[in-house]
């Protein structure tokens, strides 16, 4: 069983964000912790929310964990609220590295091509930041050319230019990195580069190539929180002891799975209903 703190928002009303991570990690063994960035009524696609941003508390609540001495396994970092609040997670996984955590970055800002309302250029330089001490970093593909700073290119990209793309992530200082959504010669994938140096938290395999590409087909129903979902079986999979690209395959399949089952609902912003579906892990 592994230890895992989950840095993201909690969302009143919706299986997104932590709330759909927590009970899958913790249906697949380990212990989920929480530290959140903000409360949020309802996903924003409603057109009426409340934010209550958490910034003091995490401000006075990482130094008590400090003093009682508490220690992670793994980190998960997702959406931050503010560039003061970026920068407290910031220190507190630099810290925590050190202390041998693993650290995931899921850089939380854009789709579409374009940025997030809200978001600007100081925030892409402090995702830049933030995954430059990630294990693991796995941005979409929008996210991807904003870190990078290459084009966004609806009609798709050659496996050569993705391959360069995973690169300049890695070059940003992430150890091993993912691009999800990406549009790679004619179709949707995911592509990945596993780290050229041994990460402590989870399993490597060079035979497997340094890099891979995995094809999927779209299912034409858009979810809210089926990138919270992948991420949580990506890392349940990793800390598991599984690889790379066997946790990335797998962590596709189940949302593939679960978009399947529940297609029919009729408020998709509600997200998938996890609870429901853990025999899917």
């Amino acid at each position: 069983m592994k230890q895992i703190l989950l840095i993201n928002d909690v969302v009143g009303h919706s299986h997104v964000g932590m709330v759909a991570m927590m009970p899958i990690l913790t249906y697949m063994g380990h212990s989920t912790f929480n530290l959140p960035t903000a409360l949020v009524s309802n996903t924003l696609d409603y057109g009426r929310f409340n934010i209550l941003e958490t910034t003091e508390y995490m401000r006075g609540a990482i130094p008590v964990w400090q003093q009682l001495g508490f220690r992670f396994d793994a980190a998960c970092t997702g959406l931050m609220f503010s560039e003061e609040q970026a920068r407290i997670v910031i220190d507190y996984c630099s810290k925590l590295r050190e202390e041998g955590t693993t650290i995931f970055v899921d850089p939380i800002m854009g789709d579409g091509g374009r940025l997030y309302n809200g978001m600007g250029e100081r925030q892409v330089e402090l995702m830049r930041e933030m995954i430059s001490m990630a294990d693991l970093t796995f941005p979409n593909y929008t996210e991807a050319c904003y870190l990078t700073g290459m084009p966004y290119r609806s009609e798709g990209q050659s496996l050569e230019e993705a391959y360069l793309m995973l690169d300049n992530i890695v070059a940003l200082g992430a150890k091993s990195a993912l691009i999800t959504s990406a549009y790679v010669e004619g179709q949707t994938c995911v592509i990945g580069r596993r780290s050229d140096k041994p990460i402590s938290g989870f399993a490597q395999n060079h035979d497997e190539g340094r890099y891979f590409c995995i094809p999927y087909d779209e299912i034409p129903v858009l979810f809210h929180g089926t990138g919270d979902i992948f991420s949580a079986v990506l890392i349940g999979h990793l800390m598991n002891g599984k690889t790379l690209k066997e946790s990335t395959e797998t962590a596709m399949h189940v949302v593939s799975s679960l978009i399947s089952r529940n297609c029919d609902q009729q408020d998709k912003c509600l997200g998938i209903p996890i609870e429901k579906c853990l025999d899917l892990l």
